[in-house]
């Protein structure tokens, strides 16, 4: 099974466990559907839209819990990034890191991943 993931700031994934779901960041909420990130697109993500900031989480989902809610839709010049039209219900997330900055301004990920 490859994950899909979610880069989120640890208050708001906080906020999140308290409640059961994750309806989404403030861009989420804005565009109208939680952005995800495969597992070759999280780091260019992470480059892209979060260098700089600290305190974040990197969540790892199983994207077959998300059932018809997750789509697969263009963005970044094509490339096929998944979008998820409901909250995140925290049943279908598998992992939970800390996603911390290096002293470039860059996140850096454990070696786990992939």
């Amino acid at each position: 099974m490859e994950l899909i993931y979610k880069i989120v700031p640890a208050q708001l994934w906080h906020q999140a466990e308290l409640v059961g779901t994750f309806a989404g960041s403030p861009v989420d909420l804005s565009d109208g559907f939680i952005h995800l990130s495969t597992t070759a697109q999280v780091r260019g993500t992470a480059a892209r839209h979060f260098t700089g900031e600290d305190g974040l989480l990197l969540v790892g989902v199983d994207p077959q819990r998300l059932g018809a809610a997750l789509r697969y839709e263009p963005s970044r010049g094509g490339a096929l990034f998944p979008h998820l039209y409901a909250p995140l219900c925290l049943e279908a997330v598998i992992s939970v890191k800390p996603l911390p900055l290096g002293t470039d301004g860059l996140h850096q990920f454990d070696d786990s991943f992939p």
